[in-house]
């Protein structure tokens, strides 16, 4: 019977604890404690490696400016682009708490990331994190040419978690707009269902981190005015030829498990170049855990950087 890692079941041990008696004292969840929960699990990540240029900047958008920050591991190289959309559930995280995940991504792939601080729920509701995202897309190439960065016209996506929602939504939106043309996208255990449809989502509901009710608030504080759930996933959005090459990366124990391996499935069978790479003993964000899951992170890492350089 497969389990979690040892140091993944005692570190899950006493996450559960912790949060039993939160809860006991009275504890409920709230963007903004999500959103401080997501910043201190990161904090497991301690090493923070050096990139060679890093900055901030913005993306022009008709709602106002993105903000996002820019990694070049070789500024004297011209290095392909990737887009990278923060997990949270659409609800937590920042360009800020995943500096240290964009730094190892910007070195493993030997592409420019930018880190993209599209608008978060509840304040900013479905669909304004889409608008963002696609936004992202557009102007990228003006936002890298103001900084006369030596790069590559050649763009790819990525993202984890609701990161990944939203990285796959904007390459299935941009298949109808043929300016924009998207390489490779990477999501990392994606939310791709937000029917909550798939078997995983109860086997893997409870006592794995993530877990059922906690998704179904991150989907009712994202939605809020009566949208077509299934029509909004990713899942379940049409298919074209131009969608990217794909890798999804699933973990075990993960409840969005099943619903990645679906689209995996789906892609293939509409002829897309699709990959899964399968952690048998992870979590759902084990990336933002790295003192606690470093060789599943190697792992990711380096299956990055492979699937982006070997179209």
């Amino acid at each position: 019977m497969r389990r979690p890692t040892p140091e993944l079941v005692e570190w899950l041990a006493a996450y559960q604890s912790k949060m039993d008696a939160l809860i006991a004292g009275g504890f409920t969840p709230t963007p903004e404690n999500t959103r401080k929960g997501l910043a201190d699990l990161t904090r497991l990540i301690t090493d923070h490696p050096t990139v060679a240029w890093v900055a901030d900047d913005s993306i022009h958008a008709p709602h106002g400016d993105i903000p996002v920050r820019i990694y070049h591991p070789a500024p004297h190289t011209a290095l392909p682009v990737l887009i990278y959309f923060h997990g949270g559930g659409g609800m937590a995280g920042s360009v800020a708490v995943y500096d240290p995940i964009c730094r190892k991504i910007a070195l493993a792939t030997r592409h420019i990331v930018v880190s993209v601080d599209y608008r978060l729920a509840p304040e900013h509701p479905y669909p304004a994190a889409v608008a963002d995202g696609c936004a992202a897309v557009r102007q990228v190439w003006e936002t890298i040419d103001r900084h006369r960065l030596l790069h590559r016209h050649r763009l790819s996506m990525a993202g984890d978690s609701g990161g990944g929602a939203l990285c796959a939504t904007v390459a299935h939106i941009a298949q109808g707009q043929p300016e924009i043309t998207v390489q490779n996208q990477v999501l990392i255990y994606p939310s791709l269902d937000y029917t909550m449809s798939y078997p995983s989502i109860e086997t893997n509901g409870t006592g794995y981190l993530l877990e059922k009710e906690k998704i179904r608030w991150y989907f009712d504080q994202y939605f809020q005015n009566d949208e077509d759930r299934r029509k909004a996933s990713p899942l379940f959005m049409a298919v074209t030829q131009r969608l990217p090459r794909t890798l999804v990366v699933t973990a075990e124990f993960c409840p969005l498990r099943d619903e990645g391996a679906a689209y995996v499935q789906r892609l293939k069978a509409e002829g897309i170049h699709a990959e899964r790479l399968h952690l048998d003993t992870m979590i759902h964000a084990f990336l933002n855990m790295e003192q606690v899951t470093s060789e599943a992170c190697r792992v990711v890492y380096l299956a990055m950087g492979r699937f982006l350089v070997n179209p």
